[in-house]
């Protein structure tokens, strides 16, 4: 038997019953990033900084060892790309490589090694994909560095604005983004413009493997979850109750502009919302992230003059968004009055709900099935690059790892069997894509 008539006798083997993929290659990147972005505690990989240059040089050495095509777009996104078999759109598989500081080894980073190992799979093994298979390593996902959700994404896609580019600043440092985006080799006077440097519809599908941030799946004792949507959120990341300070002893009741007891008034009214909406069979969650007196003016026998909070409230329904933001408004004027104290909730910051693709899911479900691999669908509650896709009317699905002790601490872990799984379900899904005519 020729060369060449083994490889196509593995490819066809592999189309129907393998999902070939490179797991040593995986282990030895997440090493890596763990000892090059990482200290004794924790991981930092800061937007458009050091660390996630590195991790960027990383994927890109690797990809070119694999012999793949490698370009960065005007966001200084990555592209790393297969060439397939047939004609038409390409099969992405991305996630992002920036940490929040101080986080784990795997948010992100496990959907950009997860696809590298796919194809890793596939050059080991012989195989061209049917389509054109690109590895995309996003950049700027963590909101906490800008202030500013899905930087990377909406840049490729079109979707930054001037304002953003000009006024959001990194809060390690205070550079502008357009600044910081500059100076990692990007091009803002391109995104500036407007202009998409992707085409949505040179994009058969957008899949998103990612570790679970939440306790779902190690509840559940199951490796793999399947996204059927990522929830939307409004977010007031800097507000403020002002009151007045006063003594503690010499200030009566009815005399008090108390900013604690006002704030945790705001609490409790919200709590009592998101109790009623759940109730109601709303999907919500309601999150009061900080919650702080300031340390150089609170003292221990004075009412506190001023409290800072930050509010992020998340659903995958639009319209439980809009109810829940209507109690803001009306709890916080009401409270205001009662409690004589001012409520300055600062700049507002939204994202869309997303539906992931009826049809990838369903494959994902069918090929998990097939495959012996253990798996159920489940909602996403946080946000992801993969919502900004399926806004743009991509195709869109998304894979959870089981990873216990939550996320965006030092203390993620993610088994490496899982990860195996994950990749072998991603790894079939691109060599039977449900592609739409």
């Amino acid at each position: 038997m020729t060369v060449l008539a083994e490889k196509a006798e593995v490819e066809t083997s592999a189309l129907s019953n393998a999902a070939p993929v490179d797991i040593q290659l995986a282990e030895r990147l997440f090493d890596e990033l763990k000892r090059r972005t990482g200290t004794n505690r924790g991981i930092t990989r800061a937007s458009y900084g050091l660390g996630e240059q590195i991790a960027h040089d990383m994927v890109r050495r690797e990809a070119r060892k694999l012999g793949l095509e490698v370009k960065t777009d005007p966001g200084c996104n990555l592209y790393m790309t297969m060439k397939g078999r047939e004609e038409g759109p390409g099969i992405f598989i991305g996630s992002h490589l920036d940490s929040v500081p101080m986080g784990g080894n795997f948010d992100g980073a496990a959907g950009v090694l997860l696809g590298l190992s796919v194809i890793s799979g596939y050059v080991r093994a012989g195989i061209r994909p049917p389509r054109d298979i690109t590895v995309m390593a996003i950049r700027a996902e963590e909101s906490t560095w800008f202030g500013a959700s899905y930087i990377g994404s909406r840049a490729a896609l079109g979707r930054l604005t001037g304002r953003e580019l000009d006024q959001v600043k990194r809060s390690s440092d205070q550079i502008s983004l357009g600044a910081a985006i500059d100076a990692a080799g990007g091009d803002t006077e391109f995104l500036r413009s407007g202009q998409s440097w992707l085409d949505p519809k040179n994009i058969a599908m957008f899949i998103e493997p990612h570790i679970e941030q939440g306790p779902v799946l190690i509840e559940k004792k199951l490796p793999i979850g399947i996204v059927t949507g990522i929830r939307g959120s409004f977010r007031y990341r800097e507000a403020r109750c002002i009151g007045t300070y006063a003594h503690s002893g010499a200030t009566p009741r009815e005399y008090r502009s108390d900013a604690v007891r006002a704030a945790s008034a705001l609490v409790v009214e919200l709590d009592k919302a998101w109790d009623r909406l759940q109730a109601e069979g709303a999907d919500l969650v309601v999150t009061f992230g900080q919650f702080s007196t300031d340390a150089s003016e609170a003292a221990f026998s004075k009412i506190a003059g001023k409290l800072s909070f930050a509010l992020d409230i998340r659903s995958q329904e639009p319209e439980t968004l809009g109810k829940m933001q209507a109690v803001v408004t009306e709890a916080v004027a009401r409270i205001e009055a009662e409690h004589r104290v001012r409520f300055e909730l600062g700049r507002l910051t939204d994202s869309k709900a997303a539906k992931m693709d009826d049809a990838i899911v369903a494959s994902l479900a069918g090929l998990a099935k097939e495959h012996g691999i253990e798996a159920q669908t489940m909602a996403c509650g946080a946000g992801h690059d993969a919502a900004v896709f399926a806004d743009a009317g991509v195709p869109t699905g998304m894979v959870f790892i089981r990873n216990a002790n939550g996320s965006h601490n030092p203390d993620e872990q993610m088994e490496i069997a899982d990860f195996t799984e994950a990749a072998r379900l991603v790894s079939a899904l691109c060599l039977d894509p449900p592609l739409k005519a």
